[in-house]
């Protein structure tokens, strides 16, 4: 049986490659403020980096993509610890893909890709032409795909949090969670939410037992429903918090009820 599938005329980009190359293992590596006159794409495909661009700061993760276009003033950094590995080429373009016109792409499908591309260093006179094809193989992807959004990794972090704030859960077992280095994972949520995950989770759970507590729930009740299986401990981090014992913040919290 034999399929056969016609399609509409339709004019491609034009697309000439510029420049191809990869780093590896490059600790607090930077480069810029810097403007460039084509299109540069970086894909990530391991450790962190910071891209600073038209006045914004991203942190770039493993299967992300960074997107310099022309003319636009940028700068990025990887970081000092989690040393980053990224794939790149630069290309002139009269269009590209929808997905492009965001700083900062989340696109592990596309590692493949600019995996291909590093063969080029094995051909002579074909390099331009087999560049060429990747990008479009890239550009095909990236419209099916549409515009795909950067992970909400603290997002996510805070919602696992107030979902299982009961249960043994800490930052390291979050940040395993997300894929993520811990100590990555605790710049992350700090940058965010300036405050560190460690003392966020905390303070959620406080919170939620310092509500058990004015219901009128025993101490002992009251610190394992909030994660906490010692009740000394539960004791100590309760008066760091609000100042008073569990018992005391109950008292006084039902007496104000009934005045």
């Amino acid at each position: 049986m034999r399929q056969r599938e016609s399609f509409p005329p339709q004019p491609l980009p034009a697309v000439v490659p510029k420049l191809f190359g990869f780093e590896i293992d490059v600790p607090a590596h930077s480069y810029g403020p810097a403007v460039r006159p084509y299109w540069l794409l970086h894909y990530v495909t391991a450790g962190f980096g910071t891209f600073v661009t038209e006045g914004e700061t991203y942190t770039v993760t493993p299967g992300s993509l960074f997107v310099i276009p022309p003319e636009i003033e940028t700068f990025y950094c990887g970081d000092a610890v989690n040393t980053w590995d990224y794939i790149w080429i630069g290309f002139d373009a009269d269009t590209v893909p929808d997905a492009l016109r965001q700083p900062v792409v989340s696109c592990p499908a596309a590692g493949q890709i600019f995996e291909d591309m590093k063969r080029c260093g094995e051909l002579s006179d074909g390099k331009i032409a087999f560049l060429t094809a990747k990008l479009y193989e890239l550009f095909a992807l990236l419209t099916e795909q549409g515009t795909p959004q950067p992970p909400q990794y603290v997002a996510q972090a805070i919602s696992c949090m107030e979902s299982e704030y009961m249960l043994d859960l800490s930052v390291g077992s979050l940040a395993d969670r997300l894929g993520l280095d811990r100590s990555y994972f605790s710049t992350l949520f700090q940058r965010e939410t300036g405050v560190a995950p460690g003392k966020y989770l905390t303070r959620l759970r406080l919170e939620k037992a310092a509500q058990l507590l004015t219901a009128a729930q025993p101490v002992a009740t009251v610190a394992r429903s909030c994660g906490y299986m010692d009740p000394a401990v539960f004791t100590r981090a309760f008066r760091r918090h609000f100042g008073v014992s569990p018992r005391e913040y109950r008292t006084k919290n039902t007496m104000d009820d009934h005045e």
